[in-house]
């Protein structure tokens, strides 16, 4: 089992939507979980919105971290791929209805792209987890 901390450092900018820097130390696994769109077990893209594709996106994340063994709370860091600025706010509004309230969010990196591999792709989500 790896012990995870959480830093927040007073000298950086504090934020409950996220923290700044996640540390993984011990015996234990690190799972890389690669870009999960918002497609279902089909392949079909689920909803023309990107708060429906972020959260299918995080479930998707979800479902591969379970498949290793863990919980979603195991997630250390996320990477958000969005194609509009707009949609960061549905974005995060999808991750804090997955995290619920535990404490310690990821961190978390958002970017705006282009584009994704699939023009109806919205979001793109990776993800590290430590197990």
């Amino acid at each position: 089992m790896s012990t995870v901390t959480h830093l927040n450092p007073p000298t950086l900018h504090a934020n409950p939507a996220f923290t700044q820097a996640v540390k993984v130390e011990g015996p234990g696994t690190l799972l890389l979980i690669g870009g999960q769109n918002g497609v279902d077990a089909t392949g079909a893209v689920v909803g023309d919105d990107a708060g429906a594709q972020a959260a299918q996106a995080l479930r998707n994340v979800e479902l591969a971290v379970e498949a290793a063994g863990g919980t979603f709370a195991d997630v250390v860091k996320t990477t958000i791929l969005i194609t509009d600025r707009s949609a960061i706010g549905p974005g995060f509004g999808a991750f804090q209805r997955i995290w619920g309230g535990r404490p310690n969010p990821p961190a978390v990196t958002v970017q705006i792209v282009a584009g994704l591999a699939n023009p109806a792709f919205l979001v793109e989500v990776e993800a590290v987890a430590a197990l």
